[in-house]
């Protein structure tokens, strides 16, 4: 890892948020640029207004870069973009913030797609701020999706839990709706795949929770678990995946059972994140099976904080951690999946093409 020294690029959410706080208290650790080359994508005038709030803050003397290319090895380098006139108002609602949000969002990860950058962590953005005519996305997530390809799944991740989840930003009273056999069982195999590919776990377990109260209690207090979670559990099991559940979320929690799983399947966002984030407050969110790797803090943009040198950095530093280690997994995985009899050979000295064996078959 060291030796490659990835590029992680690291946009700057709100410029009313928290961003820009932990962004800095991060990178002002110089070991930082020892695990990796950091990108970060923002305007400079948001930057340096910052800097300016923090107490004890390291000097960090930014490498300014018009584009990715001119980025540094050992250096904190700054992609600027957006507007210079930008008006910086901490913990205040505000569409040029949304604005400048999605600016450093687009860059990043136009140069994520073309390769420039290995991977991408998100500093938190207002759902609301950054709606306009070119830009409807409930999240990040979402907005992936679209563009890079594939059907996202957010897992929330930490080194003492993992949560993936059935449906992400949907109203708490569309949720038995959106979910199905089909649906869970799509999931299951997502979230089973990224603990092999992306975390390096060789034969993953997974907890699926149940929708209702006491998992419906034999169908006193919904259907869902009898017939929609309970058959995709069977289902992917024929598969392979070794799924168990469902299991009732409040008790699953308390007793600490999540602790004999690999991961835990919830079917709503606050299901799995209230939990998640009350065991692991600085964890990581982490959006599975597309083409390139992002990560965020699994926290918001904390507007009452904003500007008063509060925000705790931690779940920002673990997740460019967890940036650099799923693209090393990933991409070790990817070599050892590839051509494994030619890399076989390979490694024994010899460069052999399955043309090239014997082909009779062996004598008793």
């Amino acid at each position: 890892m060291s030796e490659t020294r990835l590029k992680i690029g690291i946009t700057q959410g709100d410029t009313n948020g928290i961003g820009w706080e932990v962004i800095l208290k991060t990178f002002a650790d110089q070991r930082m640029t020892e695990l990796c080359t950091p990108v970060i994508y923002g305007s400079e005038k948001a930057a340096e207004f910052y800097r300016g709030t923090i107490e004890e803050l390291e000097n960090i003397q930014f490498n300014i870069c018009t584009s990715v290319g001119e980025a540094k090895r050992g250096r904190v380098n700054l992609v600027a973009c957006g507007d210079d006139d930008l008006h910086i108002e901490p913990g205040k609602l505000s569409s040029e913030a949304g604005k400048a949000a999605v600016d450093a969002l687009l860059k990043a990860t136009e140069d994520l797609r073309n390769g420039e950058i290995d991977a991408m962590v998100t500093a938190p953005f207002d759902k609301e701020s950054v709606q306009s005519e070119t830009f409807h996305y409930t999240g990040h997530t979402e907005f992936l999706a679209a563009a890079l390809g594939g059907e996202p799944l957010m897992i929330m991740c930490s080194d003492m839990l993992r949560v993936g989840l059935v449906t992400i930003h949907v109203p708490v009273s569309e949720v038995s709706a959106e979910i199905s056999q089909e649906k869970i069982v799509s999931r299951l195999v997502q979230l089973h795949d990224s603990l092999i590919q992306d975390f390096g776990i060789v034969r993953p377990r997974i907890a699926v929770l149940a929708l209702n109260p006491h998992a419906g209690d034999g169908g006193l207090l919904g259907h869902e678990e009898q017939q929609t979670i309970k058959p995709a559990i069977v289902e992917a099991y024929e598969k392979g995946i070794l799924a168990f559940g469902p299991f009732a979320a409040d008790g699953f929690f308390a007793n600490g059972a999540y602790m004999k799983y690999d991961a835990v399947l919830a079917m709503y966002h606050d299901q799995g994140l209230a939990p998640f984030k009350t065991i692991s407050p600085d964890g990581v969110n982490f959006t599975a099976s597309l083409s390139e790797v992002r990560t965020s803090p699994d926290h918001g943009v904390a507007f009452d904080i904003a500007g008063q040198d509060k925000a705790d950095p931690q779940s920002m530093r673990n997740a460019v951690y967890a940036a650099i280690d799923i693209v090393t997994k990933r991409r070790a995985w990817e070599e050892w999946t590839a051509d494994p009899l030619q890399r076989f050979e390979r490694d024994k000295g010899r460069d052999v093409n399955v043309k090239d064996l014997p082909q009779t078959e062996p004598e008793d």
